[in-house]
């Protein structure tokens, strides 16, 4: 029994370190390629697109990274739980897809997004209440202006619990693990994405019908600056429907938020 668990608490150290590398990488190539298109002098990108804000102080991109890396240690040692789980058959995760057939691969891709959504908007909607912001959410806020460095820079205590979401959600909803891998990835992106302090899409994609439920660059910057506004991760839904959406906000930025 003890080598057994000897065992288990070796692979589950092995899988932390794999993880934290492909993690902080990811992390570092996702984030520094973003910067480099968006902000660099050599592009250009920034200076067309920008909104009206502050260069990005390098002081606050610092502190960013360096709470990225430990936020890395955290969700690590989530994914290493999950893989352990997964290799002592406890969790609902599978391999071939036609045990449940592809279309509930997307469907179940579509469920995941959203009850992420929901976990993260409601969580985040807590971390702002005055008693738990300081302790929980104030290292995400350090700067009104994100950058895409601000997309993964969370207090550990956070980091742990919005890691919780996948390390229970593969015990309760069976996941193939491309469904889970993808989801990670669009996680990340997204996550980029809605921080780069300027948007990136034209507005006629959130004029559309379809669009006007996604959030985007715009949609969160407000966020950073206003805090009791737009708590959403994907989806703007749970803002609208629980007031949270800025009244002003028509997919520019309010000029009484500046």
């Amino acid at each position: 029994m003890q080598q057994k668990l000897f065992l288990i608490l070796n692979e589950l150290c092995l899988n932390w370190l794999a993880f934290f590398g492909i993690i902080t990488s990811r992390y570092f190539v996702i984030c520094g390629a973003t910067h480099l298109l968006c902000y660099s002098k050599v592009v250009n990108f920034y200076t067309n697109f920008c909104l009206p804000q502050k260069p990005p102080s390098w002081k606050i991109i610092k502190k960013d990274m360096e709470l990225s890396v430990l936020c890395g240690i955290i969700f690590a040692f989530c994914g290493a739980l999950v893989f352990i789980a997964y290799r002592l058959g406890f969790t609902f995760l599978y391999t071939s897809i036609s045990k449940y057939g592809f279309w509930y691969l997307s469907i179940s891709f579509v469920i995941l997004l959203i009850l992420q959504d929901t976990y993260f908007y409601f969580m985040h909607r807590l971390f702002h209440h005055p008693l738990l912001f300081k302790k929980l959410h104030s290292g995400h806020h350090r700067s009104k202006e994100p950058t895409p460095w601000t997309s993964f820079a969370f207090d550990p205590i956070e980091a742990l619990i919005q890691g919780m979401f996948f390390v229970c959600i593969v015990f309760v909803l069976p996941l193939h693990y491309i469904t889970l891998f993808t989801a990670l990835i669009v996680m990340t992106i997204w996550a980029v994405f809605n921080h780069l302090g300027f948007e990136f899409f034209p507005s006629s994609f959130y004029s559309h019908w379809l669009g006007q439920w996604f959030i985007g660059s715009k949609h969160h910057l407000v966020h950073h600056r206003k805090y009791t506004l737009h708590y959403g991760l994907y989806f703007t839904f749970w803002d609208k429907i629980l007031g949270t959406q800025d009244p002003n906000y028509n997919h520019n930025i309010p000029s009484n938020i500046n």
